[in-house]
């Protein structure tokens, strides 16, 4: 290798991958290693993430409970945007990674590190999103992916890699048949036999939410409250970020909600199919909208809306610190300063349908839209209304009679 590198800090899961990448690094640069391991809510393997990363050599094992800071400021200002990708991805993953590269640049510059590495492949997108944050924080960081430099081709090799040296491949969740990533948000499923698009996913694939057709046959009628964008309540009882993401997760699970089979558009280039479980995620974006409708005027909310497929693509691709994604986000949060209120939805056998709105300073108007008898709309101003957005159409319209009678003329 002609990089010269001494301390590497790397974003380390625990899983088979990670734990070959920290030996490989080692003996191929000569340099130690940090093991990072960012707690987003993933689950148990954080705990031990710690333990087994100094077992297989690591100098120095962080875990970090990063949770809060994740679903206050990632998770949530991408629910204030509305974004979807392609419409139908929550963003779970693309939202991750840049709070996990920001801390591991945190620990590189404290603890005089030289290169950071992660387990990302050179095919997929979280290479993007980890190097493109990694520059944004530090332009003169060094970055080791191993899956674009070393000789192992796939899983196989690894395993062999992994007994070769013996490290500690036992109980660390590697025999999954899926590539997965979870976190408090989402957890995601790739490749295996969805590398079929036609294949109908396994049932036994989904780890979190309730076959639909399991759920309870009864409907639940869930109330979740918004101040400025952001959800603060459920069911009238306020929350903590992560208790209220918490929650929302529960209840959207037991009902089978939130399911998403995407053939989506990788920022290199290639079409693939992931598979998403968002249970909380799909309650709070239905509910933001419901009260978004009753709060924003129309063409603020337009506004927004023309924007959302640029700001989805910005966090997709990976560029959450470049300063077009800033700038967006500067002006999605002003746009949702009115948008305090209540949505009412309606949880049935993996769907989510609104069934009621209020709030304190909405702009709907019970006396203005009303079909009765009222003192504040003169419904003949409709006829001067309707004229004038007419006037371009019958210019129009006269005029191409015009042309077809001099052409006959």
């Amino acid at each position: 290798m002609s990089r010269t590198v001494k301390n590497v800090v790397l974003a380390y899961s625990g899983g088979l991958d990670t734990s070959v990448i920290l030996t490989w690094i080692k003996e191929t640069y000569g340099a130690e290693v940090i093991a990072f391991t960012a707690d987003v809510g993933q689950g148990e393997e954080v705990a031990e993430a710690e333990r087994k990363a100094l077992a297989t050599g690591a100098s120095a094992a962080y875990a970090v409970d990063l949770q809060a800071e994740f679903v206050r400021e990632y998770v949530f200002p991408v629910l204030r945007s509305g974004a979807l990708y392609e419409g139908y991805y929550l963003l779970g993953t693309s939202m991750a990674r840049p709070l996990i590269a920001k801390h591991m640049i945190a620990i590189a510059e404290r603890d005089g590190a030289d290169a950071i590495a992660h387990g990302a492949t050179g095919k997929g997108n979280d290479q993007v999103r980890f190097e493109l944050s990694a520059y944004a924080l530090k332009p003169d960081v060094q970055v080791i992916a191993p899956w674009r430099e070393w000789d192992l081709k796939g899983r196989d090799d690894c395993l062999a890699y992994a007994r070769e040296h013996g490290i500690e491949i036992a109980g660390s969740g590697d025999a999954k048949p899926f590539s997965m990533d979870a976190n408090l948000f989402h957890i995601s499923y790739e490749g295996g036999v969805l590398e079929d698009p036609w294949v109908v996913p396994p049932d036994d694939m989904w780890r979190w939410t309730t076959d639909p057709k399991d759920a309870p046959d009864e409907p639940l009628l869930v109330e979740i409250e918004y101040e400025h964008g952001d959800p603060v309540a459920i069911d009238g009882e306020r929350l903590d970020p992560v208790a209220l993401m918490r929650r929302a997760n529960e209840l959207g699970a037991a009902h089978g909600v939130g399911r998403v089979d995407l053939l989506e558009n990788r920022f290199v280039g290639m079409k693939s199919r992931g598979c998403y479980e968002t249970p909380g995620g799909t309650l709070l974006f239905h509910a933001h909208k419901a009260v978004e409708q009753i709060t924003l005027d129309r063409q603020a909310l337009q506004l927004r809306d023309q924007m959302v497929p640029r700001y989805a693509q910005a966090v997709y691709d990976g560029f959450w610190f470049a300063p077009e994604r800033e700038a967006m986000q500067a002006f999605m949060d002003e746009v949702q300063r009115p948008v305090t209120g209540t949505a009412r939805l309606r949880l049935y056998k993996g769907s989510v349908s609104v069934v009621g709105r209020k709030a304190p300073h909405g702009l709907y108007r019970h006396d203005v839209v009303t079909f009765e008898e009222d003192d504040v709309y003169d419904q003949g101003d409709a006829d001067g209304f309707i004229k004038l957005n007419a006037l371009r159409l019958r210019i129009a319209r006269q005029a191409a009679d015009d042309r077809a009678r001099d052409g006959k003329a």
